[in-house]
């Protein structure tokens, strides 16, 4: 009879266990959840500005509106960085961490959905259809095994290195286009004279299938060297590493989508400095395209994170101290928070 109550007390402690530590594994699938909110967030933006607020209360809802939704893949972000110091991960964990990592792309993914949506002609909404997936994504990470998953191997050397070779080749296009889109802070025209200049170069029936094809082998590559490496822990900088690299994959497959697809082969229409700042509307006040602006703020900034991360392990690899690479990593990284910021002021119709 006794032992029939230890057993019994037994049972009831491990219940209590494993609803506590289901309660404590909650945090994990934050990264999901807050993605699933993201259009939500945007959309009370869009309503609270909408009546173009003057009073101190107005514009601190719409502020606190607006980076509560930039706040989504920095909290991503976080979190995965957060798992990638567990030890020996389970499953759950290791799920739960790429789940971050891809809420991490909200911003162009979102984009995306908008785009796609509406090139197929879908009656569904793309807020209702972004919402079911994420939900679905959530309930993805919450049946994933709580056993602890084997470490996959290291990425080979050659893929990295032919991940690393073909982004160099594309750094010379990143540069101009970034440096393009700075030109805005002078203005429509003088934007479209630097780009027509460009666009002699980038567009011509040689080039332009081969940077499409570049840009197709980052996402191919990048995206094995992710899955790879979101089986173990890491650093910061890998951390950002990875993270940077999954939005810059939404990202590349979001604008190839929207201006290739989209805009040139369906609709015909011109991808200038009008189709890019969302004019005559804008990018502030227009319902859809408030999207427009966290998507250009961190893709600008996470080419410039990612491009420094693998410079960072290139040249530590190359007998750089780690402290020298850390603030080359630094001056990136700062230099990628300055254009961003001056892009996005450009494209909000700011002029010097």
């Amino acid at each position: 009879m006794g032992g029939a109550v230890v057993q019994s007390q037994t049972a009831d402690e491990r219940a209590v266990e494993a609803r506590s530590g289901v309660a404590a594994s909650l945090w994990m699938l934050g990264p999901p959840l807050a993605a699933l909110a993201y259009p939500h967030i945007l959309k009370s933006f869009s309503a609270q500005i909408a009546d173009r607020p003057s009073d101190p209360a107005g514009i601190a809802i719409v502020t606190a509106l607006l980076l509560a939704a930039m706040s989504v893949p920095l909290y991503a972000l976080y979190t995965a960085a957060r798992l990638g110091r567990i030890d020996h991960p389970s499953a759950f964990q290791v799920r739960a961490r790429r789940l971050a990592f891809f809420s991490m792309a909200a911003p162009p993914l979102f984009v995306l959905f908008g785009v796609g949506l509406g090139l197929v002609g879908s009656p569904v909404r793309d807020v209702t259809a972004w919402t079911v997936c994420w939900a679905g994504a959530t309930l993805y990470g919450v049946v994933a095994s709580r056993r602890t998953m084997e470490v996959q191997r290291v990425a080979p050397p050659k893929l990295r290195i032919f991940h690393g070779a073909t982004a160099a080749l594309l750094v010379i296009f990143v540069a101009f286009h970034l440096s393009n889109h700075l030109v805005g802070l002078l203005g429509p025209d003088a934007h479209a004279r630097v780009m027509a200049v460009g666009r002699t170069v980038y567009r011509s029936g040689a080039v332009e299938p081969l940077l499409i094809a570049l840009l197709l082998t980052q996402i191919v590559t990048g995206g094995r060297l992710a899955w790879r490496w979101t089986t173990s822990g890491g650093d910061w900088h890998r951390t950002l590493q990875i993270g940077s690299g999954v939005y810059l994959g939404a990202f590349i497959v979001t604008h190839l989508n929207s201006a290739l697809i989209s805009a040139r082969l369906v609709r015909d229409l011109p991808t200038n400095w009008a189709w890019a700042s969302g004019a005559p509307e804008g990018l502030l006040y227009d319902a859809w395209n408030i999207r427009l602006l966290p998507h250009y703020a961190f893709g600008v900034l996470f080419v410039a994170v990612h491009l420094s991360s693998g410079l960072r392990v290139v040249l530590m690899a190359h007998g750089v101290g780690q402290r020298a690479a850390n603030m080359i990593w630094i001056a990136g990284a700062v230099a990628g928070a300055a254009v961003a910021t001056a892009i996005v002021a450009a494209l909000l119709g700011a002029r010097i």
